[in-house]
């Protein structure tokens, strides 16, 4: 790593047990464009699939000038998956693992992933008050001694130079925030289904639980007569965020009123197995972004897919393979995503093939191309949405564009937080549960897959336009007239249901 800083958090981690060293090279990361050298080693033997390895090309990514040899360490390595590797406390060593699998155990494994172990999410304590503040620079001065007085009170408590803070729009804008996604849900669930159907509200990831209690105290605030028909239920895969969030709902004598309206359900969407019959809303707040990802390179020449997965050694090192042997799951997304999808989007294959051809003849040019992530595992949720819900109504927001992204398509910022500083890598095979692993959402390819999957009209916007539609804007202006909340998160849209 070219930082120093980058160097003292890796040794920071190396303390820990099962610290994997690739990430301690001083060599030059994980970067093609870098390696002067065929970037790829071929071998004859491995498999995609567990229990089932398959005589089959095998490209190994080279990451350093003279990198380790690893084709029989992936022949006989055991394939597995991140539901496997769930039961387990310790990183797993001596294993082999689709991209995906690697990323999903890494921030969702409840005994070391990052959203179950490490993250830990900003509570600004009381709500801005947005009129009494000079403007958005004033803002951003406040909130930075509060993000200091936050996490002064943590270390007080239990001292930590790795602590993962990050904030969310529902916490720095609330409860206006909140109150714009409950204005716009009591609104159409009155235009559709009142008063045939009770208002059945799932949240996806629901963080503090900030987003419940804001919605909730605006219906019965409100709306009574809807309030009582109101029921809010929260699927979170962490559980001490499910922990944090009923510690919420009992913190007062207001959010302890809405108890009766709560369901906190401990639990993976992708494990969900309970039909839904009745018409509900469901809330998906920057909750794709972190959705794993399967990594796909190309053969400049045949178009022919590769599938990425890692190898972990018995050291806890990372090494990258691609195979021709594209899993079902990766097959059907690109085959989806062809069919579906009605606009072109950009792909390690866009552009003139001849040029492409030329320039992959070149010296010393790469026999694959850069990687592109796609959004499997939210395809999937998709699936969810259509076996298990069928009459929801989608809300959800996430990035559309991310700066200083980890080389490739579609690819994600890999980020830990050291000493209160952020500190970015280049590659998403780190020491797994330390480090955010965020990908941009390509909305107008997840809309027309969604449609495609679903069968439901949708419509996107920016986050901006939103707000002002749902908004009450005017609470959120400072004296000079700038509102935070509408000129903060430019990179982000939002995507309703349409009924």
């Amino acid at each position: 790593m070219d930082s120093i800083l980058v160097s003292r958090v890796f040794r920071r981690l190396l303390s820990h047990q099962t610290c994997s060293r690739r990430r301690f090279y001083s060599k030059q990361p994980s970067r093609i464009s870098f390696i002067p050298v065929r970037r790829y080693q071929k071998s004859s033997d491995g498999g995609s699939r567990p229990g089932k390895p398959q005589a089959t090309e095998m490209w190994q990514q080279r990451s350093d000038i003279l990198p380790p040899d690893k084709a029989q360490d992936f022949a006989k390595y055991p394939m597995v998956t991140a539901n496997m590797l769930r039961p387990r406390k310790d990183r797993p060593k001596r294993v082999k693992m689709l991209t995906r699998d690697f990323i999903e155990d890494s921030l969702y494994n409840p005994n070391y992933g990052y959203f179950s172990k490490q993250a830990v999410i900003f509570n600004p304590g009381e709500p801005f008050q947005f009129n009494l503040i000079k403007d958005e620079l004033d803002f951003q001065k406040i909130l930075g001694q509060r993000y200091t007085e936050f996490e002064d009170k943590l270390d007080d408590m239990d001292f930590n130079e790795t602590r993962q803070l990050w904030h969310t729009p529902t916490e720095l804008f609330r409860p206006y925030y909140g109150e714009a996604i409950a204005r716009y849900l009591v609104t159409n669930y009155k235009l559709v289904h009142h008063p045939f159907t009770d208002l059945t509200i799932y949240e996806l990831g629901a963080g503090n639980g900030t987003l419940m209690l804001n919605v909730l105290d605006y219906i019965r605030d409100i709306h009574p007569d809807v309030y009582e028909r109101t029921q809010y239920k929260i699927i979170e895969i962490s559980p001490a965020l499910a922990a944090l969030q009923s510690s919420q709902l009992a913190s007062s004598a207001a959010s302890r009123g809405h108890k009766g309206h709560v369901e906190i359900i401990n639990k993976s969407i992708f494990n969900w197995d309970i039909y839904i019959g009745a018409p509900c809303y469901f809330i998906a707040l920057e909750v794709f972004d972190n959705f794993a990802h399967d990594a796909i390179r190309y053969d400049p020449f045949t178009e022919q897919p590769h599938q990425g997965l890692v190898l972990i050694d018995n050291e806890g090192e990372f090494y990258e393979f691609y195979t021709k042997d594209i899993d079902p799951i990766a097959d059907r997304f690109l085959r989806v995503r062809h069919a579906a999808c009605s606009k072109p989007f950009h792909h390690p294959l866009s552009g003139s093939r001849l040029i492409r051809n030329l320039k992959s003849r070149l010296p010393f040019a790469p026999n694959l191309t850069l990687p592109e992530f796609i959004p499997t595992r939210l395809m999937q949720f998709f699936d969810t949405l259509r076996d298990y819900f069928p009459l929801h109504q989608l809300v959800t927001s996430d990035f559309n564009q991310l700066p200083g992204r980890i080389p490739g398509y579609g690819s994600p910022v890999v980020q830990t937080r050291y000493q209160r500083r952020t500190v970015p890598v280049t590659t998403p095979f780190v020491q797994q549960g330390y480090f955010d692993i965020i990908f941009p959402v390509d909305f107008p390819v997840m809309e027309d897959i969604y449609r495609a999957i679903t069968g439901k009209l949708t419509r996107v916007m920016s986050h901006k336009e939103f707000l002002q539609r749902w908004a009450y804007v005017e609470e959120t202006k400072t004296i000079s007239g700038e509102s935070p909340m509408l000129s903060w998160y430019k990179n982000a849209s939002t995507m309703l249901g349409v009924t």
